[in-house]
């Protein structure tokens, strides 16, 4: 989240300061959609940032309640077996924001899994027409 400054003059005081919160905003238009075959309903894939690396094929996943890492990803974010803690509840089910990733040995063409309370945390909606 950014802050910006605007400066009012008063002419009794000074100078004011006003605080004013931008929120980035993530949209797409026509031009996007170039090359696209239309309508689709294609899982929503984006590169996030992870530990300090931009990750590619990153699926959001709004029918999941659970963060999804894969071994390829765990191993090149260079993770260890320490920094492992076990979990043993089911799979179903600009700002910083940390997430507790399962690591599921199997399988997939992503390199992660963003969820609900990921999207939550950030304050994000996805949809599959864009």
């Amino acid at each position: 989240m950014s802050i910006a400054w605007l400066s009012a003059e008063d002419s009794n005081s000074g100078p004011k300061r006003a605080k004013v919160s931008i929120q980035p905003a993530l949209s797409f238009s026509d031009e996007d959609k170039v090359g696209t075959i239309q309508p689709h309903d294609d899982a929503l894939v984006i590169t996030l940032r992870i530990k300090g690396y931009d990750v590619k094929r990153v699926m959001m996943d709004q029918g999941s309640d659970a963060e999804i890492m894969y071994p390829d990803l765990y191993k090149g974010l260079n993770l260890r077996p320490e920094d492992l803690t076990t979990y043993d509840s089911s799979l179903a089910g600009s700002e910083v924001v940390e997430v507790d990733f399962i690591v599921l040995d199997a399988y997939s063409p992503y390199m992660a899994v963003v969820a609900r309370p990921w999207l939550h945390a950030v304050g994000a909606v996805s949809s599959t027409f864009y």
